[in-house]
């Protein structure tokens, strides 16, 4: 990509480059709990003005292309969310730590 793309085009901007590698290939799934869950908690913090849709769209391309290219939408979302409360100071990196420690040993998990 052209440095001019990557002035013009966001990392979550992947269409519309005319290239063939930007085909968008759309199917539909059914949710997973974790996702439902993420979208329920992004709803739930902009309804209580502490995240809202602006943010988390910029949070989302905040997160630089070679790692948006890697996550999935809600992953994508749930990143945004952290670092977003992260820098408001609603969470603390340890807080994060011991609840994704918690969350991996329920699921027989590795980090």
């Amino acid at each position: 990509m052209s440095t001019e793309n990557l002035v013009k085009h966001l990392p979550n901007d992947i269409g519309g480059t005319g290239s063939s590698d930007d085909k968008i290939h759309i199917f539909e799934r059914d949710l997973y709990p974790w996702e439902k869950r993420c979208h329920a908690l992004l709803d739930v913090l902009d309804y209580h003005k502490i995240v809202n849709t602006e943010e988390k769209r910029r949070g989302t391309e905040n997160i630089g292309s070679e790692m948006a290219g890697k996550l999935s939408y809600y992953e994508k979302w749930i990143v945004s969310a952290s670092n977003l409360l992260l820098q408001k100071g609603v969470l603390t990196p340890d807080e994060i730590a011991v609840k994704t420690a918690e969350v991996a040993k329920r699921y027989n998990l590795v980090l």
